[in-house]
């Protein structure tokens, strides 16, 4: 099982308290656990990811193992610790501003 940590707004409309975890067929890599992720919790679709393109949306990153994955490759693969449950892959919300 993947951990998933989500920002508080994805937590609310994903209706779940805390982390969640989710299962991974193959690789573990960010488009298999967002994959996952979005068919689990299909209110989340176009939530992280735009519709069409499935890029990053603006303003969410993607921390694995305390390092910002963000403008990694969809398919790498992600660190092993993440893929035994270890550690999570976390979703968070960016803030820009000053």
């Amino acid at each position: 099982m993947i951990r998933v940590i989500l920002p508080q707004h994805l937590r609310t409309l994903a209706r779940v308290d805390g982390e969640v975890q989710v299962e991974v067929e193959g690789p573990v890599t960010q488009r298999s656990v967002l994959d996952a992720l979005e068919a689990r919790f299909p209110v989340l679709c176009g939530t992280i990811r735009d519709h069409l393109t499935l890029k990053r949306r603006p303003f969410i990153r993607f921390f694995v193992c305390e390092v910002d994955w963000s403008l990694e490759a969809p398919d790498s693969p992600l660190p092993e610790a993440v893929a035994r449950g270890a550690e999570p892959f976390m979703v968070i919300g960016a803030i820009a501003g000053g």
